[in-house]
């Protein structure tokens, strides 16, 4: 059954906003009254659809009653039995309790794990399809940091990827992804198992995060690409140590004022994404909400060569297509893992 409480609720408290919008709310007031108005205006949409739908059922009903009227009534009777559940979950996925970050930029950040030169090459692969999905998707991407193995592979990076819905389509990334192949530097052609580990997380505002002056310590420093080659003549890269938990960012742009833009930003998403897992904790230890743990010690994925492969681990999903999959093409395993947390989602909400 859906919660009709809730739903006459989220009706009348639209209907305030909307009137009061159309007053004229106080200019202080107006984005936040705006913002809510626009997160329920499609909530109630799909009320407005499902009701539409029931009274046009029990009208239908009403005239199967009439002989003459009875065998069109009986195929609109069909017809919207065979929507109304369509509708329905439809309207139970738009009640699900939003992320506030899901609209949010990303900071995506890629570094190799077990394997030596091949995962620093794999990671290297993991950024290029990232990057290809974000140009897809009509995303900006804009590298805030990279540190580049001798063999042009990646030995940190992180990016900021803006756009519509970005975190939202990337959340579920973070995690151990695993490549297994043959490397170009394996004369044997032994298969090797390398991994890198990904974090997506929220880009977070100054109102978000306060960070006092007293608990960071800002160093300046020659910005270097591979094999130690000096990038500048000036020292323009910034290192910020946030002293409280040890976190260390750096960004290596030629401008040193926005470094330290780039560099506070990327600190206050980590600091951020400290605060979203410790509310997580709290409010379920088991973290059913989610796909996986969260963990990103966790293996999600596999990338499997010799067959051509890509496995999501957490839902069970393979897919024959590696080689689309590395160009960017990740919309099915996005959309497998986005139905499934909101399967996880609905059977906590009706528990």
């Amino acid at each position: 059954m859906l919660p009709q409480d809730r739903l006459r609720q989220i009706r009348e408290r639209f209907e305030y906003l909307e009137a009061r919008l159309n007053a004229g709310a106080a200019p202080v007031a107006i984005a936040a009254i705006a913002r809510e108005y626009s997160e329920l205006k499609p909530v109630v949409s799909r009320i407005a659809e499902h009701e539409s739908l029931r009274a046009q059922l029990a009208e239908a009903e009403a005239l199967a009653s009439d002989p003459e009227m009875r065998a069109l009534a009986e195929e609109e009777i069909a017809r919207l039995r065979r929507a109304l559940p369509e509708a329905e979950q439809a309207l139970r996925l738009a009640l699900l309790p939003k992320d506030e970050a899901d609209a949010r930029p990303a900071m995506l950040e890629i570094r190799p794990g077990t394997g030596g030169e091949e995962a620093a090459l794999f990671a290297g692969d993991l950024l290029r399809m990232y990057t290809r999905y974000a140009e897809a998707r009509g995303w900006s991407v804009e590298i805030v940091d990279l540190q580049e193995s001798e063999l042009g592979g990646i030995r940190e990076v992180t990016a900021r990827i803006a756009g519509e819905g970005v975190f939202a389509r990337l959340k579920f990334e973070s995690g151990v992804h695993r490549v297994q192949r043959v490397p170009e530097t394996e004369s044997g052609g032994r298969i090797h198992t390398s991994a890198a580990t990904v974090a997506v997380l929220p880009e977070a505002e100054a109102v978000d995060i306060d960070i006092p002056a007293a608990d960071i310590r800002i160093d300046t420093m020659r910005s270097s690409g591979a094999g130690g080659q000096h990038v500048n003549t000036t020292d323009s890269a910034v290192r910020i140590t946030h002293l409280p938990t040890g976190i260390v960012v750096t960004s290596s742009e030629k401008s040193q004022h926005r470094n330290r833009e780039i560099a506070m930003s990327v600190l206050r998403a980590r600091l951020y994404d400290l605060e979203r897992q410790r509310a997580d904790a709290e409010r379920a230890a088991s973290r059913r909400s989610q796909v996986g743990t969260g963990d990103r010690t966790e293996r999600i994925r596999t990338y499997n060569f010799p067959q051509g492969r890509v496995t999501d681990h957490r839902i069970n999903l393979t897919l024959y297509r590696l080689p689309e999959v590395l160009q960017g093409d990740l919309d099915e395993v996005i959309d497998a893992l986005t139905a499934e947390a909101q399967a996880r989602a609905l059977a906590e909400m009706e528990d």
